[in-house]
């Protein structure tokens, strides 16, 4: 059998489900290949979306008219906003979702777009000729030409799982992984490596005294992940539960240690720094007493619970025997045990910044496969690659994202410029301008841009639209509202800040600490007045409308570092230079530069390794 597509997205993970989307949506003839229909937008490890800078990156997805945010929105069974108590750049919404329904929801939506088509089957091989992907071939004997493909195959590229000394090839629990594809893109001159990740314990909740843990309850205000007006939450809200290790748990697990696949050499690759094993805890903190761990709801009616904390490739017996010694495990029954998963990726400094190989002309990789851990990070990518798969096929300008555009943006420009030696995660002190890539204002970034690419539709436009007018004349209203000393001075000090001695207008009141929008309404009839004619999202955009007046100095001032760089931005020097040639740049950065051959100056002063002098070097034989 063969069959012709214009896209071909292999894996229906976070990453291959943005990807297909996006490039269906945008009018390209696409297939997405997956091992099972119903493992589709599979949360492989803890059934949550969002958390620190991850949640920014689910708000710019959905910003660009992707469906990571409506998902979660629409299963989150637990939301919350993190780091309240820091300033707004820092903020990062998380929800617990419901495992089942988010597998559901995704299929939902995938088999109802125009243009996607679903096939159940392992790609085992692809297709090249002069240099440039022209299909694939699966396990069933049949070949799919197509004029590029997506390739987002997690943790499935020879997949091995470990629990203490005993070994199963797998892409996860209780599923096949996936042979021959890694040596077929490797044989084209491609290289791979080897990564490892875990996952910890399912845990019975019937079997857990929750008297003995901590509660820890959700948010239910207005705080949603997409910017559509969709209403916020739709399933029954859970709690989550939190408990610490004690000393007997760690003496346990330090004479399991050398049943420890990642102790013991068993397991040679890299593991995630940030997402440690409980077993690399103890030995990473010899001193520390205890750990914390969260027990999460793996959905709105089942039993089973995810022991976040408590990620580890021991053998099960020690796993349980160690647990056993934390009083709300006392009775622990569980489901199955954790473990550790060995996999291939391939080096992202092999890829240009819209993820399509430098090597194979229309093949792109996305996910995990370029080395980053996270389905957020996934999908980011994923739904950059379903775009520029789409443009290659029909033509248009490349479609990035600056480092000042997006977390997105961060993301792939250090995959692709740095390239990684761990599993890639991605933090807020990774953004230099992250007072620019706040939650709250992804859609004023990213929703005309995509809008302009064909892809967030005209609805989603026509919401930002009036968005930003409200928010335009809400701040207008502050700028030019004038206030009396003798009238609001008692509402001042009953607030507890500084009375007025003269006049001064609304806005200045707002940048203290102390006010509000919210309770200054309540003293300013003008204001209150203002407020109500907001009659849809109101609560966001009054929220969005004090971050610009709060931040405004600190907005600019990034704005104008940002603005400068951008210039090196500007200056392109691909093909330009034999760096090789170039006596006056160091060793290593002639080394570094070749391999990466980056797009502009700006690109070549990120990568480790090329000084400042090397880049005056470039500047001066460009010109500048």
């Amino acid at each position: 059998m063969e069959f012709k597509y214009d896209v071909i997205v292999i894996g229906a993970g976070h990453a291959g489900c943005e990807a297909a989307a996006a490039a269906a949506n945008l009018g390209s003839k696409t297939c997405l290949i997956t091992m099972d229909m119903n493992k589709i937008g599979q949360m492989s490890c803890n059934p949550a979306v969002g958390g620190i800078a991850k949640g920014q990156i689910v708000r710019e997805i959905d910003a660009l008219g992707g469906y990571m945010g409506l998902v979660t929105d629409k299963t989150a069974i637990q939301f919350r906003i993190l780091n309240r108590s820091k300033g707004p750049a820092m903020w990062s919404p998380r929800a617990q979702c419901d495992r089942g329904k988010f597998i559901w929801a995704w299929r939902e939506i995938l088999e109802n777009i125009p243009n996607l088509h679903i096939w159940q089957d392992t790609v085992n091989g692809i297709l090249v000729e002069n240099g440039e992907v022209t299909g694939v071939k699966t396990v069933w004997g049949v070949t799919f030409h197509a004029k590029c493909v997506v390739l987002t195959a997690g943790t499935f590229l020879n997949g091995l799982m470990h629990v203490g000394r005993t070994m199963l090839p797998g892409g996860r629990m209780a599923e096949p992984a996936s042979y021959e594809l890694t040596e077929s893109i490797a044989q084209h001159g491609i290289t791979y490596g080897r990564m490892k990740t875990g996952t910890p314990v399912r845990i019975d909740g019937r079997s857990v005294h929750y008297d003995c843990m901590e509660i820890q309850d959700g948010e239910a205000d207005f705080h949603k992940f997409s910017f559509m007006n969709t209403g916020t939450r739709h399933l029954k809200q859970l709690p989550c539960w939190t408990c610490f290790t004690n000393e007997e748990t760690h003496q346990i697990l330090r004479e399991g240690l050398p049943e420890s696949p990642l102790f013991n050499g068993q397991i040679k690759s890299i593991g995630p720094r940030y997402c440690p094993s409980i077993e690399t805890k103890i030995v990473t903190f010899p001193d520390k007493e205890q750990h914390q761990l969260f027990l999460e709801p793996e959905g709105e009616t089942t039993r089973e619970l995810y022991l976040n904390g408590f990620s580890s490739s021991l053998p099960m017996e020690i796993q349980i025997a160690a647990l056993k010694k934390i009083p709300a495990f006392r009775d622990l029954v569980i489901y199955r045990p954790g473990y550790a998963i060995e996999y291939d990726y391939f080096d992202p400094t092999q890829l240009k910044h819209t993820l399509e190989t430098k090597k194979i002309k229309n093949l792109f990789f996305a996910g995990q496969v370029n080395g980053t851990t996270g389905y957020e990070e996934a999908a980011g990518q994923g739904i950059i690659a379903g775009i520029n798969a789409h443009i290659n096929c029909h033509g248009g300008e490349p479609f990035t994202l600056g480092r000042d555009e997006a977390y997105i943006g961060v993301l792939i420009d250090d995959l692709v410029t740095k390239g990684v030696d761990e599993p890639y995660r991605m933090f807020t002190s990774r953004a230099e301008y992250r007072i620019l890539l706040r939650m709250d204002d992804a859609d004023m970034r990213l929703t005309e841009k995509s809008w302009k690419l064909g892809l967030a539709q005209n609805d989603r436009y026509e919401l930002l639209r009036k968005k930003r007018e409200a928010i335009e004349s809400l701040v207008l209203f502050t700028r030019n509202y004038s206030m009396k000393p003798a009238l609001i001075n008692p509402t001042l000090e009953s607030l507890g800040t500084t009375p007025l001695r003269q006049g001064c207008k609304l806005i200045d009141l707002i940048n203290r600490p102390q006010i509000t929008i919210e309770n200054m309404s309540e003293h300013v009839s003008a204001l209150k007045r203002e407020l109500d004619k907001i009659t849809e999202r109101k609560e966001e955009i009054i929220e969005a409308a004090e971050i610009l007046i709060k931040y405004e100095g600190y907005i600019g001032r990034e704005r104008i570092i940002a603005d400068k760089l951008a210039r090196l931005e500007s200056i392109k020097i691909k093909g330009k230079f034999d760096y090789n040639s170039i006596q006056s740049l160091s060793t290593e950065a002639r080394q570094k530069l070749v391999k990466i051959d980056p797009e502009t100056i700006a690109q070549a002063s990120r990568i480790p390794g090329v000084s400042p002098s090397d880049i005056n070097v470039l500047l001066v034989l460009s010109g500048r």
